[in-house]
C-alpha cells in the first residue's frame, strides 16, 4: 500500500483519517502521519475515547491527549478518510464544532 503524492484524491500524510484494524478490532481516529510497507503511523486516539476526549477538551478538563500510534501493516484492514456523509458531519468537523478550537491545534504535539 503507498500513499498518492500527486496531490490529487487519496488518502495522503496530514489528512484526518479512521484506520480499521484487525486482531483484535479495533477503530482509531487521527492525524495520518506515514504509510510504510512496515505499517501506518497515526496521531490519534481510540475512536472508543474519542467522545471523552473531545468532552475533555472542550470543558478544559484533564484527559490522555492523542498519542503517536504505529500499526503493523497485517493488522491493516481499511484506512479511510474522515470525511462528512450527507447530513453526518465527519469527526474533525464535530470535534471544531464541540471544542470551537481547529482540530489541527489539538493534534499537535
Amino acid at each position: 500500500m503507498k500513499t498518492d503524492n500527486s496531490g490529487g484524491a487519496g488518502v495522503q500524510p496530514g489528512s484526518a483519517v479512521i484506520l480499521v484494524l484487525h486482531s483484535p478490532r479495533e477503530k482509531c481516529w487521527g492525524r495520518l502521519e506515514e504509510i510504510t510497507q512496515a505499517g501506518v503511523f497515526l496521531r490519534g486516539l481510540d475512536l472508543n475515547a474519542f467522545d471523552s476526549w473531545v468532552h475533555a477538551v472542550a470543558h478544559d478538563e484533564p484527559f490522555i491527549g492523542l498519542g503517536d500510534l504505529f500499526f503493523p501493516m497485517w493488522r491493516v484492514e481499511r484506512i479511510s478518510q474522515d470525511e462528512a456523509d450527507g447530513e453526518m458531519p465527519s469527526l474533525s468537523q464535530q470535534v471544531e464544532r464541540r471544542t470551537g478550537r481547529p482540530v489541527s491545534e489539538l493534534v499537535e504535539r
